[in-house]
């Protein structure tokens, strides 16, 4: 139904289209309005708009002597600024020695030689927390912070929550224990 309806629709639409096209053509068209002047400047009588057009374009490639001059007279000079350059003096200032390195080497750390400060190498971490775990009082925060140079806030947190040794052996099943009885 709404396909019929569509047809119907173009029909009207369409119907007598051509003349209607030809009846609009045919119809004079309305003039531009007049150009407005400026107070105290004539307007140009005979002059077609073509002549506006090519005074600006003669204007636009046509050098200002004045302005060339005031051109020439601007000089600009840039200068990038100076990055700091760091020193080696400052670099090994950064950083700090290893104190302690695996045997064997597993975890591919042979090409070490110094650490950021406030950093651990895997193998100093595993030595610092061995060590604190095996002589609590002379390895305490404190020294351990002092002795790989970093904050004693992360050392305490390190010390307290990260415990890689500490095994719990949990105690096997009573036999005797209660069991829920199928029916």
């Amino acid at each position: 139904m709404s396909n019929m309806g569509a047809r119907v629709a173009r029909l009207v639409r369409n119907f007598n289209l051509e003349n209607r096209v030809h009846r609009e053509l045919s119809r004079q068209k309305p003039s531009a309005a007049p150009r407005h002047t400026a107070p105290g400047l004539t307007a140009p009588a005979a002059e077609p708009e073509l002549s506006a057009t090519e005074n600006m374009m003669g204007s636009i490639h046509n050098k200002n002597d004045p302005l060339l001059k005031l051109l020439e007279s601007v000089y600009v000079e840039s200068k990038d600024p100076e990055a700091p350059k760091k020193t080696a003096v400052g670099k090994a200032a950064e950083r700090r020695p290893l104190k302690f390195t695996l045997p064997s080497d597993p975890y591919g750390l042979l090409d070490l030689d110094d650490v950021p400060k406030g950093k651990l190498t895997i193998a100093e971490a595993l030595k610092a927390l061995s060590s604190h775990q095996q002589q609590p009082h002379t390895w305490t925060a404190e020294t351990v912070a002092q002795e790989y140079e970093l904050s004693e806030k992360d050392t305490r947190a390190l010390l307290e929550f990260f415990m890689p040794f500490q095994v719990e052996i949990i105690p096997p099943k009573k036999e005797k224990a209660k069991q829920i009885e199928e029916s």
